[in-house]
C-alpha cells in the first residue's frame, strides 16, 4: 500500500494564505513574524556570520592598512607612542625619495618589458604544449607529462648554480667551443668559445621558449586540463573540411581558449613582476635594474635616530607597495578573465 501523499500546495493556496495573513491585526502579524524561534535563529546566525566576516577581514586587511599608513608617516610619528594607524604629521617624503633616489621608473620600465615578454612567450608555448599533451596520443606522452609535474616539485634553489653557470658560459651543444675554441690548430672561425648571457633578457626569454621558466609546469597543466574539456568533434569537423592540425589550432582552438590564455598571461606577468629569484641569478650587474632592486633605504632619508628600525621597516614596506601597485591596477581590469580561466581550468578548491 502506498504511503499517503502530502497535499500539494498550489499557487492559489499560497495566495489565500497571504491574503488571510494580511487581514489579521498588525500586532498579531508582528508577533507571528518577529517573535518566533525561526526568526530568532536567523538573527543569531546572521549576527554570527557578520562578526566572523569582520574578524577575518580585520586579520587579512590590517597588515595592508598598517603598511599603507606607515608609508605616510614622518620620523616623528615613529617615536610618538600615541600614533597607531593615523599619522600626526603625514608626508610624501618616503615616496619621493624612493622614486628619485632608487630609480623607480627605470626599474618599472625594465620590469614591464621583461614581464610582458615572458608572459606572451610563456602563454603561447604552454598553450602549444598543453594542447599536444591533451589531444595527441603518442609514446612517452605520460612520461613527458610526469616530467612537467616534476618541474613543479623540484625546488628552484637546487638549479640555481647550474642555471647561472649555463647562461654565464652559454654554448649550444658545444658549437661555439668547436668553432672558436681552437679545435683545428691555427684556424678559428669565431674568437670566443661561449657567450655570457647574464645581465640581459636572454636567459628568461630562452627559458620561456623552452617551457622551463618559473611556474611553467603549472601553466602547462592548466592548459592541458582546459583542452581536455574541449569536444573532439570540433577538431574532427575541421579535419573533414580539409583543415590541418596547425590551422585548426590557430583558427578554432585558440579563439576558444582566450579567457584561459589571459589567465595564464596574468599569472606569468604577476609572478615575473615580483620575482626575486631569477632577477638575482641572471641580473648580477648594474646594467638592467628591476623592481626588486629598489627595496633599499634611499640615501636621502636620515634613519639614524631613536625609531630607526621601525622607520627602515616602513621604508621597505613602501617599496613593496610601489612594486605591487601596478599589479592591483591590472587585477581591477582583468579580474573577470582571471576568474573565468581558473574555473575552466578545473583547478578549484
Amino acid at each position: 500500500m502506498n504511503a499517503q501523499q502530502a497535499p500539494k500546495v498550489t499557487k492559489e493556496t499560497k495566495n489565500k494564505i497571504r491574503v488571510d495573513f494580511e487581514r489579521t491585526p498588525l500586532l498579531q502579524r508582528i508577533k507571528a513574524k518577529y517573535l518566533s524561534l525561526n526568526f530568532l535563529t536567523n538573527v543569531v546566525w546572521a549576527v554570527f556570520r557578520f562578526v566572523l566576516l569582520i574578524g577575518i577581514a580585520y586579520v587579512i586587511l590590517y597588515p595592508f592598512f598598517s603598511k599603507i599608513s606607515g608609508s605616510f608617516m614622518s620620523m616623528d610619528d615613529f617615536v610618538d607612542v600615541t600614533v597607531k594607524l593615523i599619522p600626526k604629521y603625514p608626508t610624501l617624503d618616503t615616496y619621493a625619495q624612493i622614486i628619485t633616489k632608487n630609480g623607480y621608473f627605470s626599474a618599472l620600465f625594465n620590469t614591464l618589458i621583461l614581464s610582458v615578454l615572458c608572459g606572451l612567450v610563456q602563454t603561447f608555448i604552454c598553450c602549444i604544449i598543453g594542447y599536444g599533451l591533451a589531444k595527441f596520443k603518442f609514446k612517452g606522452s605520460k612520461l613527458i607529462f610526469a616530467l612537467v609535474i616534476l618541474t613543479m616539485v623540484v625546488p628552484h634553489k637546487t638549479l640555481q648554480l647550474s642555471m647561472f653557470m649555463h647562461f654565464k658560459y652559454f654554448d649550444i651543444l658545444g658549437i661555439f667551443n668547436f668553432l672558436g675554441g681552437g679545435v683545428f690548430e691555427g684556424f678559428k672561425i669565431l674568437n670566443f668559445s661561449s657567450i655570457n648571457l647574464l645581465n640581459s633578457y636572454w636567459p628568461l626569454a630562452l627559458l620561456s621558449l623552452g617551457g622551463l621558466a618559473f611556474k611553467n609546469g603549472l601553466y602547462i597543466f592548466m592548459m592541458r586540463q582546459f583542452f581536455r574539456g574541449v569536444p573532439d568533434e570540433l577538431e574532427e569537423s575541421a579535419y573533414i573540411d580539409g583543415s590541418g592540425v596547425f590551422r585548426t589550432f590557430i583558427q578554432i582552438i585558440l579563439p576558444l581558449s582566450i579567457p584561459m590564455m589571459i589567465t595564464i598571461f596574468l599569472f606569468s606577468f604577476s609572478w615575473q613582476w615580483t620575482d626575486n629569484f631569477y632577477s638575482t641569478v641572471f641580473f648580477t650587474g648594474t646594467g638592467i635594474k628591476l623592481l626588486p632592486s629598489i627595496v633599499k633605504i634611499p640615501k636621502g632619508l636620515d634613519t639614524v635616530y631613536a625609531g630607526q628600525q621601525l622607520y627602515e621597516s616602513a621604508i621597505r614596506n613602501t617599496c613593496g607597495l610601489l612594486i605591487i601597485a601596478p599589479l592591483v591596477v591590472v587585477y581591477l581590469f582583468c579580474q573577470r578573465y582571471l576568474i573565468q580561466g581558473i574555473e575552466r581550468s578545473g583547478i578549484v578548491g
